[in-house]
């Protein structure tokens, strides 16, 4: 069965037939239009999310100005850290195109890792992965100068820059749309 969802865990653990039909049977899948906000400033998240299709940033509202601070696109989960801690999140998620994302809640989590016990210990890994990815994003962005962090998203990531409006692939590396211009400018002579 070629599902995104078996295709993720496959990465992590061997599934069995019988795993793969459950995981097939459990997926609560929703369509989103661009623009839908997943989770708001001050809203306790009560869902995580695995994007089968499109993208999802994840911002801070400062001062009415957007900074974001990541994109998470098809094959991506996303756990807020509010689903997480039960406190009001301090971000938001957004629809960035529509979307195809499957939902899971602590009540669709807790059944399915009844049905399938192995999937417990896999969490812990997928999320030591994520929290080190998180890392070296955090260390990169300290580290890099703009340029550098540009270059490095060309590398590690270059499906976002053809579907991110150029203004949030800055407030993503951390500078203005018009540094963004003159940095593409420079590495283009």
């Amino acid at each position: 069965m070629n599902s995104p969802i078996v295709n993720f865990l496959s990465k992590y653990i061997e599934l069995t037939n019988e795993e793969i039909n459950i995981l097939a049977n459990q997926n609560f899948i929703q369509s989103f239009k661009k623009g839908t906000i997943l989770l708001s400033e001050g809203k306790i998240a009560i869902e995580c999310y695995f994007i089968l299709k499109g993208c999802v940033s994840s911002y801070y509202l400062i001062e009415g100005n957007v900074k974001v601070t990541g994109f998470y696109t098809e094959q991506q989960p996303i756990t807020p850290v509010s689903y997480t801690t039960k406190k009001p999140s301090k971000y938001y998620l957004e629809c960035l195109e529509d979307c195809i994302i499957s939902i899971g809640t602590s009540e669709s989590n807790a059944e399915l890792l009844r049905k399938v016990p192995r999937l417990a210990s896999l969490g812990a890994t997928m999320f030591e992965d994520q929290l080190a990815n998180e890392r070296m994003k955090y260390d990169d962005f300290i580290k890099l100068s703009p340029e550098e962090r540009y270059q490095n998203l060309q590398k590690t990531r270059p499906d976002l820059l053809n579907r991110i409006p150029q203004y949030l692939i800055a407030s993503y590396l951390g500078i203005k749309p018009e540094s963004l211009s003159r940095i593409r400018k420079r590495l283009n002579k």
